[in-house]
């Protein structure tokens, strides 16, 4: 069976990459991925952040069949009452700050930067977006217009025209956002870009310059919500609130969610001018919500915001230590439990995340930065599996310092 599922898999599936990791999955638990040659892999990436509050979590489990036993698909856009869909609404008004208390969900992160892009467009009447070098949005035709690095917007252009990109993280430029700007969209952290994390003066500028000139500000959280950062939502640590928010990845708890949030009278024009002039078949599922309403509720119970803070901080200690005695690491930085290493080289990277996948522990580098290895556990993580962990990244970075610089 492993083996015909592999065949059929290169046969059928199509592949992103010229060498696919290729496990096969036979289920998963917590902190761990087991496969079906009977191999336990500790996650350390979560699905891509996905996985907060693990993998399989029984309280979500339990929300998603009973859901999936009452109804599935019905109407989801705005129009049925859905218990699941209004429940989840309410839950995200009350975590996230005024005025941000209007929702409309998605399936997916790009499609949340889709929709804010849209009514961004429509609420203000202009069309210049801004995005920042280095960001990453999504792959759809409009997300990737405004996602920072040329060699993946190339290959589909001509994408959406009027868009500048500015530096990342630099105050001084932050003036050519002007009265024809639409909407600045930005990562609070940019994750894909190498985990790079922003000064808190370039973030209180950015939304100073947004509300002078009248253009709205959206944070694409997709990555950084839900505790990953140390906070219940990244934008917390600077004290900034956007005029709309997009969410997704662990806000479904393993299920296909997004949703972008804003306030009311933006987020009014998506009924006018013409009504349902954005729409979706399947975005807020009702199991899909079911399952966010139940992942929230774990990490507001056990706090995991906390738990992400205080691992996080002892996983970069413990990289730092690491760095000292290594000739192949140049930073390690974080906020929480998104961590980046960042190696003297791309091909250290991935040479790093190889051998550590062969020692049974899942890590992945940055999209737009090869040289980063992003770390991005489970937030329910336990010691012992933190441990574990770090035992294998100092390993296989020993072994690939030993073959990278050793005499050919």
């Amino acid at each position: 069976m492993y083996e015909d599922l592999r065949e059929l898999f290169f046969k059928h599936v199509c592949q992103t990459s010229k060498e696919p990791i290729g496990l096969v999955v036979e289920r998963s638990k917590g902190s761990f991925v087991y496969t079906s040659d009977g191999k336990a892999y500790l996650d350390f990436m979560s699905g891509i952040a996905v996985n907060n509050i693990g993998h399989t979590n029984e309280e979500v489990v339990a929300a998603i069949v009973e859901q999936a036993n009452k109804f599935l698909h019905v109407m989801v856009y705005g129009e049925f009452v859905l218990e699941p869909q209004v429940k989840l609404a309410k839950r995200l008004s009350e975590l996230l700050p005024e005025p941000l208390n209007v929702v409309y969900f998605t399936n997916s992160g790009t499609e949340a930067n889709e929709g804010a892009l849209k009514v961004a467009k429509k609420f203000t009447g202009r069309k210049k977006l801004v995005a920042f070098e280095g960001s990453f949005h999504g792959d759809t035709h409009g997300s990737l217009s405004v996602t920072g690095r040329n060699v993946y917007r190339k290959p589909f252009e001509p994408l959406l025209p009027n868009v500048v990109f500015l530096p990342f993280d630099d105050v001084n430029r932050l003036d050519e956002i002007d009265e024809e700007t639409a909407a600045v969209i930005t990562e609070p952290i940019q994750g894909e870009g190498g985990i790079r994390i922003p000064s808190e003066k370039f973030m209180h500028r950015l939304r100073e310059r947004c509300s002078e000139v009248g253009a709205l500000l959206i944070f694409d959280e997709v990555q950084t919500g839900f505790g990953r950062t140390g906070k219940m939502f990244a934008m917390e640590h600077w004290g900034v609130v956007p005029d709309i928010v997009t969410l997704a990845k662990a806000l479904g708890g393993g299920m296909p969610l997004g949703a972008f949030v804003g306030r009311r009278e933006i987020m009014e024009t998506l009924s006018e001018e013409p009504p349902l002039c954005h729409v979706t078949t399947f975005g807020g599922h009702p199991v899909c919500c079911a399952a966010a309403l139940a992942s929230i509720n774990v990490i507001v119970k056990m706090r995991l915001w906390e738990r992400a803070r205080e691992v996080g901080s002892y996983i970069v200690d413990r990289l730092r230590s690491i760095k000292e005695n290594s000739k192949c690491i140049s930073d390690v930085r974080g906020l929480g439990l998104m961590i980046g290493i960042e190696f003297t080289s791309g091909q250290i990277a991935r040479m790093v995340v190889s051998e550590a996948l062969k020692r049974c522990l899942i890590l992945g580098w940055t999209l737009h930065s090869d040289k980063v290895v992003r770390i991005t556990p489970p937030l329910t993580i336990s010691q012992d599996e933190v441990e574990m962990g770090l035992r294998i990244i100092e390993e296989a970075i020993r072994e690939c310092e030993e073959m990278a610089l050793s005499p050919t």
